[in-house]
């Protein structure tokens, strides 16, 4: 590799390299220690130098460095891992730059040459590199290391690196922590001891930072069951994020594939550096806590300082800006926070110099102030061009004026008027009013206690809007949250869920959209629509809203809609319940838009098959009353009551446990607070009923006693109809328990567990569900093995390695592979046996490692014709059990299995004439010839009635599936597992001879290798001898025709030659060479194959032998990655 010219002091590195090659210019070193004579505690020490000081030289022992006579200053220009890569360079040298040197007058003309010469090949070799970090050059060297230690595929990433230390036990190991793509790996040499590990992402079950009494800090990685730490003096928290940030990205693109191909950043794995990851993590979490688009970039962070008005005081906080969005949080995230859509400005001006200030107007007279900007005016001139916004000629609004609006109707109208102004002509499809105005108008003369507290809470709200303003850029503090903590009023529900959760600008950035959606996805018919139309009226059924036509329709148009815009989510349960209160307070565009904000951003990973996120929140909650709650952890020996209990409370949002006029404010605080609002309310509830539970004997009554609590639960204040709490107030009536208003229990939750963060939710999220994926995982594989188990051999240790191989060859092929076919084949949603499968060539590399049989000349036609005779559908694809059935007979089989096995690889459909495209490569066949192969379609007479079972199958068309189909398609498989060996078609010719070269093959190596050469000899001439005896006694007069069609009729693809198919080199005693083509067909039966191999010791002996499964296994999990990386 050549290096970037830096000066070395030779003086003291004499010590430790060693001449070996010089001219007048150059001189070649090696590492004392490395190559001939090396070892020794020179080595040692050496090597541990080279390990803890990160020196180039532990996996490039040689170097070139560049001299002139009259200079004492030496330049290393080039390193290299080997002799032989030294050398190339040396040469290169030789051949174009020693000759030229000669012809310069001085030593600085001849440094100034070499060192270009240098740096021009460097950079040619950077045209194609993948390297696109900061210090290309140190990375280089760092790349250089990565590859040389651990011998991964080419197109691993290495993304960063960091010195650390790697614990075993007590004992600290010094060492280097290499990131890349797939894989977090360690290399250390101390003394002699070498460490390497090597851990892919997507097996990583717990990432966390932790502390104990050796480690102040370190971070704790647990794989497969194994714990690892490690701890390093700097980057701790840099480090963390970035393992972070790869395990995610594993996970998304091996779990989640259809997200992961959505997504540009990360669908190109060889573009990831350092720094996109770190801007990603950053990115993720300014969308998160200002909810917007996920699609918006954190492009700038500035300290400063925001003018509050009607506090008067200025606020720290820090600003940020995307590409659409300037947004300000206070310190402590709870005093103050602003989001001004970049729509909304209209001015942006520096307004005073001295102070660092500028001021940005948006509409409806609104300006805010921000001092002590550093470089504010470039940021000035930066976000004008931004949002094309310049300096009006209308004066800004002064800052300490403009939270009062002169006229706060102007705002409402303004804010609610523009989205919806695009749909005048399309409002007859779409519902432009709330359900709640339509079902239950409020009466304005006749006002009850109940709406005079409602009237008084809506004269708070102006209060609070005319102090902070209205609208999408209104000051967000803590008197907002006090009051929505009392509740929102009803005709403000709507306006400020949409503004809270986000959901607005989603609406204002797509004007028409619903209303297209709406129009494109009526009137179709998916699994989606089914199982809306099922639950349309199981959804509120209490509300008169959803007792007419006119509510029923609007949430079947929204819950179309969106399945219509998601077709990965769809429609799952818990959505129609959710949609019907948003339809209730919301007009029917918004309820979408909450629904898209709800399902996309609020919840992620909620509805869906697996409900991953519902499970990592159900995680976060049982971690939360561990800390919180420590006595009920005490009391409930199983945690697992926690999560069945409360799934219901995070995907309903506790809509479905209480009351319809209680649920409707812990909405509020949900579309205001997120997540953290039911994780809060969650605690608050089991310590409500703390007494009860402790004193609960089982999970039943625990049950019974928090059903109880949920029907006490009112809400004194609500101005809703009667008729919507007549089946709340009935529960209510047949309770013992004390009634509890919902305001007091949202208050004692804000209370007691105020202290719950947003930023500590988000890392308690990232971190269990990674615990979370890996437990669904752990679940599908118990699933696999427990139905596999009972019709293999393998014992259940062996058959767990042996899925855990199967499974990391799929991913293998995931990791380096850009569009993997072999990504695509994995669906969660799949039955388990089908969630993993491989095809031709992933069945190659494992049939190398594990087969017995893997030691013969033509192993790749062995596990391409087993491979086809897997292959029944036709689809190019194998799943576990089908894998794990053939490994078993290998393993474990009788001889007649064994034997059965490979004379139906010998015949059709598994069977098809291989040859190699490229006649160097030997029976080698490439990756494209096996995959051709593996695709070319063998018949023959008995595989017409499975090809038209095929047609028919069940599967085929896009028709509702056939059930009876499915049922004969199983009871076809049960006969099948009754198979008579008398059945099996005859062997003609071409395939017995191939048969036997195989045979001849799998001998090779064998300590009795010549006695079964002359055993299979044997076999084969006398059977030749009974097939030709037979024919003649069959018919005396004239040759007996084949009851199988000659060879050349099994595939026109094949090409197969007379010549080659009878003439072996291998099998001298064959049999007759001048038989006639066709005429003269013979062939053989199984029953004969077999009588006649049995009566022969020394085969029985070889196909009896016992397999060593373990080491077997061993040897596959130690070679796997090596072996992924070359094929």
């Amino acid at each position: 590799m050549w290096l970037n010219p830096e000066e070395v002091l030779l003086k003291s590195a004499l010590k430790l390299w060693v001449p070996e090659r010089a001219s007048r210019y150059f001189v070649l070193q090696r590492r004392r220690g490395y190559g001939e004579g090396g070892g020794g505690l020179a080595g040692l020490l050496v090597g541990t130098l080279d390990a803890v000081l990160d020196s180039t030289s532990k996996v490039a022992p040689f170097r070139i460095l560049h001299q002139t006579p009259d200079s004492q200053v030496y330049w290393s220009i080039a390193c290299g891992a080997s002799r032989e890569e030294i050398n190339e360079h040396w040469d290169w040298l030789e051949q174009n730059v020693m000759k030229t040197l000669p012809v310069f007058d001085s030593s600085e003309d001849i440094t100034s040459f070499v060192h270009g010469k240098i740096r021009g090949l460097i950079a040619e070799e950077s045209k194609g590199s993948l390297i696109k970090e900061e210090d290309p050059e140190k990375f280089r060297e760092a790349h250089l290391k990565f590859e040389k230690c651990f011998g991964l595929a080419e197109q691993e990433k290495l993304v960063t690196y960091y010195s650390c230390s790697y614990w075993r036990g007590r004992v600290p190991c010094q060492g280097w922590l290499y990131l890349s793509t797939n894989f977090l790996s360690f290399y250390s040499f101390l003394l002699g001891a070498e460490i390497k590990l090597v851990i892919a992402w997507d097996e990583i079950s717990k990432l966390e930072k932790t502390s104990n009494v050796i480690l102040t800090e370190s971070i704790h990685v647990c794989s497969r069951g194994e714990d690892h730490y490690f701890s390093m003096f700097l980057h701790i928290s840099e480090t963390f994020l970035l393992m972070e940030q790869l395990a995610l990205y594993a996970f998304r693109r091996l779990f989640d594939k259809e997200t992961f191909e959505n997504d540009p950043v990360l669908h190109d794995s060889l573009q990831i550096t350092k720094r996109d990851l770190e801007n990603r993590a950053h990115s993720e979490q300014f969308t998160a806590f200002f909810r917007l688009p996920g699609a918006e970039t954190l492009r700038e962070v500035h300290e400063c300082l925001l003018w509050v008005p009607f506090s008067h005081y200025n606020t720290l906080g820090k600003m940020c800006i995307s590409e659409n969005y300037i947004c300000f949080a206070s310190q402590d995230g709870c005093l103050c926070c602003i989001i001004i859509p970049m729509r909304e400005v209209v001015a942006i001006e520096v307004s005073d110099p001295t102070s660092k200030s500028i001021s940005i107007a948006t509409r409806g007279k609104r300006a805010f102030r921000f001092s002590e900007v550093r470089d504010f005016e470039h940021l000035v001139s930066k976000l004008r061009s931004q949002c094309n916004a310049t300096a009006s000629p209308q004066p800004v609004v002064s800052a300490e004026v403009a939270a009062v609006s002169p006229d706060p109707e102007s705002t409402l109208s303004d804010y609610e008027g523009q989205p919806m102004a695009s749909h005048k002509g399309s409002s007859k499809t779409v519902s432009t009013e709330a359900l709640m105005t339509v079902f239950h108008p409020q009466d304005l003369e006749n006002l009850d206690a109940k709406m005079l507290k409602e009237k008084m809470k809506e004269q708070s709200w102006n209060i609070l809007f005319i102090e902070c303003g209205r609208g999408v850029s209104m000051f967000r503090t803590r008197k907002t949250r006090d009051l929505i903590v009392r509740g929102i009023p009803e005709v403000l529900r709507g306006e400020l869920w949409l503004l809270f959760s986000g959901a607005v600008n989603d609406m204002a950035t797509n004007p028409g959209y619903y209303t297209e959606l709406v129009e494109k996805s009526l009137g179709t018919c998916t699994l989606a629509t089914d199982e809306i139309e099922r639950d349309l009226r199981r959804s509120l059924p209490e509300h008169p809203a959803f007792q007419s036509d006119t509510g029923i329709s609007a949430l079947r148009r929204v819950l179309t809609a969106y399945a219509h815009r998601n077709p990965k989510i769809g429609y799952c349960q818990a959505m129609n319940i959710l949609t019907s209160v948003l339809l209730l307070y919301a007009k029917e565009e918004e309820a979408f838009w909450l629904l898209v904000a709800v399902c996309e951003r609020m919840l992620p990973d909620y509805f869906n098959r697996r409900i991953i996120g519902a499970l990592v929140d159900q995680a976060v909650f049982e971690e939360l009353i561990r800390d919180y709650l420590p006595q009920l952890t005490e009391h409930m020996t199983d945690m697992t009551f926690f999560s069945s209990v409360s799934l219901s409370w995070f995907l309903t949002l506790f809509i479905s446990v209480l009351p319809i006029e209680s649920a409707v404010n812990v909405v509020d605080c949900f579309f205001y607070d997120g997540i953290k609002a039911i994780l809060q309310l969650g605690l608050a509830v089991l310590d409500y009923n703390m007494d009860k539970l402790l004193t609960c004997k089982d999970d039943a009554e625990a049950v019974t006693v928090l059903s109880r609590f949920f029907d006490s639960v009112t809400n004194k204040d609500s101005p809703l109809p009667p008729a919507v709490q007549q089946a709340s107030s009935g529960n209510e009536s047949k309770s013992q328990h004390p009634k509890v208003d919902i305001t007091d229990l949202i208050r004692e939750s804000k209370e007691k567990y105020g202290e719950i963060r947003f930023e500590e939710v988000e890392r308690m999220r990232r971190r269990n569900r990674l615990h979370v994926i890996q437990t669904l995982e752990v679940t599908t594989k118990q699933n696999v093995l427990r139905v596999i188990s009972q019709d293999v051999k393998i014992s259940p240790s062996d058959l767990e390695e042996l899925y855990e191989l199967f499974k990391r060859e799929h991913f293998l092929s995931c990791y380096w592979t850009m569009n993997s076919p072999a990504l695509k084949h994995h669906d969660p949603s799949l039955p388990y046996l089908d969630q993993y499968r491989i095809d031709c060539q992933q069945f190659r590399v494992l049939y190398h490692l594990l087969s017995p049989w893997a030691r013969c000349a033509n192993r790749d036609s062995l596990a391409l014709w087993t491979f086809r005779l897997l292959d029944e559908n036709l689809d190019g694809l194998i799943n576990f059990k089908e894998f794990a059935s053939t490994l078993d007979v290998m393993y474990y089989g009788s001889f007649t299995h064994k034997l059965k096995l490979l004379f139906k690889m010998h015949i059709p459909p598994a069977f098809t004439e291989v040859e190699s495209l490229s006649p160097s490569k030997g029976a080698r066949l490439s990756k494209e010839e096996l995959m051709h192969f593996s695709q070319l379609s063998v018949s023959s007479p008995e595989d017409s009635e499975d090809t038209d079972a095929l047609k028919s199958s069940p599967e085929k068309g896009k028709g509702k599936v056939d059930i009876q189909a499915y049922l004969k398609q199983w009871q076809d498989e049960l006969l099948k597992k009754e198979e008579n060996i008398k059945d099996l078609p005859r062997m003609n010719q071409s395939q017995f001879i191939q048969f036997s070269k195989t045979l001849y093959n799998l001998f090779h190596g064998d300590p009795e290798e010549e006695l079964l050469y002359r055993a299979i000899a044997t076999v084969t001439s006398l059977l030749l001898k009974m097939e030709e005896l037979g024919r003649k006694l069959h018919s005396p007069t004239s040759p007996a025709k084949s009851t199988t069609p000659p060879a050349t009729n099994f595939s026109a693809d094949r090409g197969d030659k007379p010549t080659e198919a009878q003439a072996t080199p291998q099998t001298g005693s064959v049999g007759p060479q001048n038989l006639d083509k066709g005429a003269n067909e013979w062939s053989f039966a199984f029953e004969q194959i077999l009588a006649s191999l049995l009566n022969e010791p020394a085969l029985v002996r070889f196909f009896e032998k016992p397999v060593d499964v373990k080491a077997k296994l061993e040897h596959a999990k130690a070679s796997q990655l090596k072996v992924g990386s070359c094929v």
